[in-house]
């Protein structure tokens, strides 16, 4: 009798596992692999054809003694980041805050918002090239209707990273539906409760609104960090790197290294030297988020919390 039991116990739990095992697989064998793989290949000098050769950290040692289009390359990706992370962030926060209010049509407009982003990297860079033209394009000819000489966006050094922030705008309709779901989980009671105390918008927003909407904030930054980062499609398509290197991010250099001067050893080196920079600003936001990061429920322990949030604390008190 207990044999039988444990037979059907033990059946019972491998149940879980027999569910979720394609993913388990799917992970080894096309996350966790690869991974392993690239990082034992990064102390190798492998190409694609011919013999690999073991030479230690050789090729970090080049990457950051030798190799100049590292620093550039990995500089214009900084510049890009540093535009592009608090622009997508407030760009999908205004959308969200937009759509959340109670109006007909919202659903529609949700729909033309999130739209752009489950178009194709190669049509989107079509849309652009379009846009962008300096002879035709649509953004220079509504810059005439005011008398302004629109720049040849993607061949002017000057307007080329610009050019490729906007573009990488157009497709955070994600980050937007995920701020809007934030929005909708704010208690309205809180919203409520400082009219009573006569806050004005500009106060709600910034007492109630943000403070309650920072982990979302939080977990967009950090997405939005690791998507400057891996940003390849657009540059490559727009301007292939150009004008005069001016949109050679660092997401292409390892392309390049990888597939046009099949260093895939030397690729590898600077893939991974691109995950510990993630890693690092990933962990300097984590660290961070304690002096802006608010959880429901949360007890603020220093004074510097307790002012920031005072307002919200009133507010859940008289709810």
């Amino acid at each position: 009798m207990n044999t039988v039991i444990s037979k059907k116990t033990k059946k019972f739990n491998l149940t879980p596992y027999l569910f979720i095992s394609p993913w388990i697989i799917g992970f080894l064998l096309f996350t966790l692999g690869p991974l392993i793989f690239s990082l034992v290949i990064s102390f190798f000098n492998w190409p694609i054809v011919g013999d690999a050769e073991f030479v230690g950290i050789k090729n970090y040692q080049t990457m950051l003694t030798k190799d100049p289009q590292f620093w550039a390359s990995l500089g214009i990706t900084l510049k890009f980041s540093f535009l592009f992370v608090p622009l997508n962030i407030i760009t999908a926060l205004i959308l969200a805050i937009l759509l959340n209010q109670n109006v007909k049509g919202s659903g529609i407009f949700k729909t033309i918002f999130y739209l752009p982003s489950v178009i194709s990297g190669v049509a989107l860079a079509m849309i652009w090239s379009w846009v962008y033209s300096g002879e035709y394009g649509i953004l220079n000819y509504f810059l005439s209707l005011i008398h302004i000489q629109g720049p040849n966006w993607l061949l002017d050094s000057k307007w080329a990273v610009i050019s490729m922030v906007l573009a990488s705008l157009w497709g955070q309709g994600t980050m937007m539906l995920i701020f809007l779901t934030g929005l909708k989980n704010i208690p309205k009671e809180l919203y409520e409760a400082a009219e009573v105390d006569g806050a004005n918008p500009v106060q709600k927003f910034f007492k109630i609104t943000l403070p309650m909407l920072s982990p979302t904030i939080l977990f967009n930054v950090i997405t939005s960090i690791i998507n400057a980062f891996q940003q390849l499609t657009l540059a490559l398509l727009l301007t292939g790197g150009g004008p005069a290197g001016a949109t050679y991010f660092y997401a292409m250099y390892v392309y390049d290294n990888a597939f046009k001067y099949f260093k895939m050893g030397y690729s590898s080196a600077n893939a991974w030297f691109m995950f510990i920079i993630i890693l690092l600003l990933t962990l300097l936001v984590f660290k961070s988020s304690s002096m802006w990061v608010y959880y429901e429920g949360e007890v603020s322990k220093t004074k510097k919390t307790k002012k920031k949030f005072g307002f919200l604390k009133k507010s859940f008190q008289k709810v």
